[in-house]
């Protein structure tokens, strides 16, 4: 058997995690003692662990996450408003094959946009198509598309996500545009695809926010009613971990 030859085969598949683990066997004495069963499993280990941290990099990019959260560092405690069991149970995901929906909600710095993208990364690590989005670019992105002969293509890829995060809901009041944009974008995906919606507006105010109160009756009717709630609490998590910057928060599992 030419060696060399079948490690640049493996190359040219792109067999990359097969090859380093080949590599490593064929150097060590550990490859000896193994079966031939046993040499082909670590083979195959390695290539489905390579292309698996592959697959979910490409997924996190694609998600353009705000912040690069994971659940491990959700702080969860009564002052906050958060359990760790009802954060493990979310991080199963199997909201998301449901198609069902969560809010977020607190004042300012009480960490919904970090527990938002963590919930992100989580899906991503189940093989999940996730997109973050703030609103208010959200709102100008698809505008522009209009604009530009795109928005249906647009909307078309943003319907696809397993799990849309809308952030920063409700800073700006509605346009006609906008109100209409979200009602379209919510009603393609009820009870089909997920989606979070991070938010300092407490859902007694979106009526206003929102504008016309047929159109936001439409809105809470397609998230509100499929959505679980959490309601953050507590002081500003920033100025929380610039005062303990060094202290390693507690696992959720």
């Amino acid at each position: 058997m030419n060696t060399t030859e079948t490690i640049n085969k493996m190359k040219e598949m792109k067999l990359l995690g097969m090859k380093t683990m080949f590599e490593e066997l064929r150097s060590s004495s550990m490859g000896d003692s193994l079966t031939h069963e046993e040499y082909i499993a670590h083979l195959v280990d390695s290539e489905w662990d390579s292309q698996y941290n592959k697959s979910i990099a490409r997924l996190k990019a694609q998600a353009s996450f705000r912040y690069p959260a994971i659940l491990e560092e959700i702080e969860c405690n009564t002052k906050r408003n958060i359990e760790q069991n009802a954060l493990i149970r979310l991080g199963r995901c199997d909201w998301i094959q449901k198609g069902e929906n969560i809010l977020v909600s607190g004042a300012t710095g009480t960490g919904k946009s970090f527990l938002a993208c963590a919930l992100g990364h989580q899906a991503c690590l189940q093989k999940k198509k996730v997109k973050y989005l703030n609103c208010m670019k959200l709102f100008s992105y698809l505008k522009l598309a209009k604009a530009d002969g795109t928005y249906f293509k647009t909307m078309s890829r943003l319907q696809k996500q397993d799990l849309l995060i809308l952030d920063d809901f409700g800073l700006k009041p509605f346009t006609a545009d906008s109100r209409l944009m979200l009602l379209e974008l919510l009603e393609d995906r009820y009870a089909k695809k997920s989606t979070i919606i991070a938010s300092q507006i407490p859902v007694t105010m979106w009526f206003d926010i929102i504008g016309d109160k047929t159109i936001a009756d439409a809105i809470c009717d397609r998230f509100i009613h499929n959505a679980e709630k959490i309601e953050l609490k507590g002081g500003s998590m920033r100025k929380y971990k610039k005062n303990n910057s060094g202290r390693k928060l507690p696992p959720v599992n």
